[in-house]
């Protein structure tokens, strides 16, 4: 996806939700945080997990896909505390960067963990099209069994919605996971992106920004997922709220699978049976 995505481009439509998730963007040592919506290093390593490439291969093509991401439901920040080594003997505690093992009151170890918690979001990737068909069958039949964030947090329903003409239109129109407000004509629902978003208001109004300005920046963009090597360079953030209307938001679970089912049915040549 370029700053201006032509009509015709195609993408593949992914959904992100699960009782937890967590896109860590500053994780360091005993505190592991979690970015308020999919990161771009953390699709990217979901893709190349699909894909059964391994930690120290060289990221190739993933380098090349652009994200849009819809929040349907923000969720809520949860912090979940681990210890590690507490009331093993001596031998078996956690071993210092100097190789010795700790004793005594040094021995326990504290780490918090941050997830996003009862979190909903849709993102449009896209990219040169002979990659996404590759992408969509490794998604279909994963190498290894896709995460969001963390191996301790599995997609929960459907992940991909499908390969399709101009995603940035469907990711307007899709069916929200959300609860309609009541008395209210629209919803205010926020886009981040890794490019300006100036594609997304063919027919809703934007409420503050019109979306070419970073809101920020965030250090996401992998340059090596290796174990001993990992690093990430810094990107512009770029973000837009919508107001749409209150009609798209079609609940939670059943209602919404139905009602995001006869959507794609209506509206792309190929869908995914998101029922099955």
């Amino acid at each position: 996806m370029t700053s201006a995505t032509a009509s015709g481009t195609s993408g593949l439509l992914l959904r992100f939700a699960a009782p937890l998730q967590s896109w860590g963007e500053r994780s360091q040592f005993n505190e592991r945080d979690t970015a308020p919506f999919p990161t771009r290093s953390g699709v990217i390593g979901l893709i190349a997990a699909a894909l059964g490439r391994k930690r120290d291969q060289d990221l190739g093509e993933l380098t090349t896909l652009r994200l849009t991401v819809r929040a349907d439901r923000p969720g809520v920040i949860l912090r979940d505390l681990h210890t590690v080594g507490g009331g093993l003997p001596a031998a078996r505690t956690v071993t210092t960067a100097d190789g010795k093992k700790r004793s005594g009151t040094t021995a326990t170890l504290l780490s918090h963990r941050y997830f996003l918690a009862d979190a909903v979001f849709t993102a449009a990737v896209t990219a040169d099209p002979d990659h996404l068909a590759t992408w969509a069958d490794a998604l279909r039949n994963p190498h290894w069994p896709p995460y969001l964030g963390r191996r301790s947090c599995p997609p929960e329903g459907p992940l991909l919605l499908g390969l399709v003409d101009d995603p940035l239109h469907h990711l307007v129109h899709l069916p929200i996971t959300r609860r309609a407000p009541r008395g209210s004509r629209g919803v205010d629902i926020v886009f981040h992106g890794d490019q300006p978003l100036d594609r997304l208001g063919d027919h809703p109004q934007p409420r503050v920004d019109d979306g070419g300005t970073p809101a920020g920046e965030v250090t996401d963009d992998p340059v090596t997922f290796h174990p001993r090597q990992r690093s990430y360079r810094a990107r512009p953030r770029y973000q837009r709220t919508l107001t749409l209307p209150a009609d798209r938001c079609q609940g939670l679970g059943i209602g919404y699978l139905t009602a995001l089912g006869a959507y794609l049915d209506r509206h792309t040549t190929c869908p995914e049976s998101v029922l099955a």
